[in-house]
């Protein structure tokens, strides 16, 4: 794990680059949440942000990665302006979530599914998710919320 932190005076960015390894999102979830309490976010808010990191982050390692544990994987977080901002990028294979449909609740619960829930979970606790991927290069999830009032 590496770690590094700039900034100016308006935006200030951390980072940390994890293996892609399950048992590193420990790291990430303490990471996030740290800095989701520095930003005045209350205990419920911190799960909620750290709870849809670690699933974007688990998205990757089993996706993007097809769970090889040499990978890299990196996060950032920042405010700017008003917002609270995580960015997560890899370089595994592209996903491309536009075309996704919220799941029918009904029916995912009355087939015992498991799985398949983490882009809606992310959708349903942060304020914004959005994706950019430079093909054969980058791909970053930037997970958004409003800062407290």
């Amino acid at each position: 794990m590496r770690s590094s932190s700039h900034g100016s005076t308006r935006v200030k960015t951390e980072t940390i680059h994890i293996e892609s390894r399950t048992e590193r999102l420990s790291i990430v979830r303490e990471f996030v949440s740290d800095a989701a309490r520095r930003a005045g976010f209350s205990d419920e808010e911190v799960g909620k942000i750290a709870l849809a990191v670690d699933e974007a982050c688990t998205n990757i390692i089993k996706h993007a990665y097809k769970f090889d544990p040499n990978q890299d994987i990196a996060v950032s977080v920042s405010t700017e302006d008003r917002l609270f901002v995580v960015r997560i990028r890899d370089h595994g294979r592209t996903f491309d979530p536009s075309g996704l449909q919220p799941p029918n609740m009904k029916e995912y619960l009355s087939h015992f599914r498991r799985g398949g829930l983490g882009v809606h979970l992310m959708r349903s606790l942060m304020d914004k998710v959005e994706y950019s991927i430079v093909p054969g290069t980058t791909n970053e999830v930037r997970l958004t919320k409003n800062l407290p009032q």
